[in-house]
């Protein structure tokens, strides 16, 4: 992004009206160059209302991210960005140089992905957008269920922030009263010599965009909706953080039976007629929770199975 596009944004953060003329004077450059640079903000997500003889606002303020304040709440390494294609790319094509902990953030990705390569919808400066670099001796057989503790990070954040009802979906999504608010992204590298290295993606929904949720083909909801006030994103990022090192740090203590029960309490799907996906085939059956190895249980004509993670799909089945 340019460094003309970033003031220009900063200008706009606060929410109120500017006029062209006023932006262009601060810029630099003519009124018809702000018109055009207007047009490139909507193109990543940004909502600007245009009133003739008042200027331009965005439709609310916009706070950007401080990584020296992160950092220095979470006390691990944080880096933040105004533009990357995607947070777990970037940590991942450096991840043999990192230490546990070592975190990126980015306003907006142009190549934001979840499972089985979707896209995430990252409107700028709207949501979090954050990946986390993790390493475990053991190697990868000791990653079991990561992905399910991660989600319990999340819910805990939320229910700090006095969200109620906040729902895990296995294997990798966090709902709040049956509407999708952040999904995990867990990329793993095995090395030779048995350590692994972990990159923990998350999208956290915070204020989502009016034509942003347009584009998204199922219900969904954000911080916003759910709290009666405002939200500090630098106070979440911390929070975040702080919660997902603690995780991080007792799921290698502990292993992943140590969270098995905390994840079934907050099981979105608990007892509820479910289809899961795998691959071309569906299978059909009443949702039971997980079992300690953090597979899905699944009850199939009285019998009760377990199903791994993978390429594999799982939503509430229409009755």
């Amino acid at each position: 992004m340019t460094t003309s596009r970033q003031q220009l944004i900063r200008l706009l953060a606060d929410g109120e009206f500017h006029s062209g003329e006023a932006l262009g004077a601060t810029l630099g450059v003519s009124r018809m160059a702000v018109s055009k640079q207007i047009k490139v903000l909507e193109t990543i997500g940004l909502d600007v209302f245009k009133v003739t003889g008042k200027g331009y606002k965005l439709s609310a303020p916009l706070q950007l991210l401080d990584a020296e304040q992160i950092a220095a709440g979470s006390g691990v390494t944080v880096e933040s960005h105004q533009v990357l294609g995607s947070t777990n790319q970037h940590l991942l094509d450096k991840a043999a140089l990192l230490q546990k902990g070592h975190s990126c953030f980015a306003e907006y990705q142009t190549a934001g992905r979840g499972r089985r390569g979707k896209k995430w919808v990252s409107p700028y400066g709207s949501h979090l957008y954050t990946s986390t670099y993790w390493s475990l001796d053991a190697g990868i057989q000791a990653a079991s269920g990561l992905s399910l503790v991660i989600g319990i990070a999340v819910a805990r954040t939320l229910t700090d922030l006095g969200i109620v009802n906040t729902q895990l979906k296995w294997p990798n999504d966090v709902y709040v009263d049956g509407k999708k608010i952040a999904g995990v992204l867990v990329e793993i590298i095995a090395t030779a010599g048995g350590e692994c290295h972990l990159v923990i993606g998350l999208g956290l929904n915070v204020n989502m965009p009016l034509q942003a949720g347009l584009e998204i083909d199922q219900a969904w909801t954000d911080i916003n909706q759910q709290l009666p006030h405002s939200l500090d994103r630098n106070a979440l990022a911390t929070s975040y953080l702080t919660h997902l090192i603690k995780i991080l740090t007792d799921f290698e203590s502990f292993g992943f039976g140590h969270f098995v029960e905390e994840w079934n309490c907050c099981d979105a799907f608990r007892d509820s007629p479910v289809v899961l996906t795998i691959g071309n085939k569906k299978k059909y059956g009443i949702a039971k929770g997980i079992d300690h190895s953090g597979a899905l249980l699944l009850e199939i004509d009285g019998v009760i199975s377990p199903f791994v993670g993978g390429e594999v799909s799982l939503r509430r089945a229409e009755i």
